[in-house]
């Protein structure tokens, strides 16, 4: 069954990734933003829609009321709340839809999601994931490219 969403645990991502946002700290927008780019060449990739969750409480301030896009929503958990309740609701409530993934270290959250017939991918192995399909996605326009030219030279 195909996927029909991946749930990412945000700052779970980002502090396994330390190669992305270097230099910044892991809950600044800065990283924030630089993940969300990231997820979004890889939903380009995949063509799998993604919610990224992040804790907090609510949106910090001077975050765009509509970030989110429907290939890629980003939210971010109110007070009271964690991502992993927001994670464990979404999956939840796409079981008529089909398969979720979610990306977390959270063994409890890992279980949860699994019990609800999803997936789950370890934050290291959705990374290696991400990075394969970046990089399958580079060669693509590269051998593209390299198609388009040759015609091109031909045509001359």
């Amino acid at each position: 069954m195909a996927l029909v969403r991946i749930l990412v645990d945000g700052y779970s991502l980002l502090h396994n990734w330390p190669e992305l946002a270097r230099g910044k700290l892991r809950h600044s927008a800065a990283a924030r933003d630089e993940l969300i780019a990231v997820l979004t060449q890889y939903h380009d990739s995949s063509g799998t829609p993604i919610t990224i969750f992040f804790d907090g409480s609510g949106a910090p301030s001077g975050v765009p009321k509509n970030e989110s896009t429907p290939s890629v929503e980003v939210l971010f958990s109110k007070s009271g709340q964690t991502a992993d309740d927001m994670i464990e609701r979404a999956a939840h409530r796409f079981q008529p839809y089909g398969e979720v993934m979610a990306v977390t270290n959270d063994n409890a959250e890992r279980t949860t999601v699994i019990a609800m017939n999803g997936t789950v991918a370890s934050c290291e192995n959705f990374i290696l994931m991400v990075k394969c399909a970046l990089a399958d996605l580079v060669e693509d326009v590269r051998q593209l490219n390299q198609t388009e030219r040759n015609r091109f030279n031909k045509a001359r």
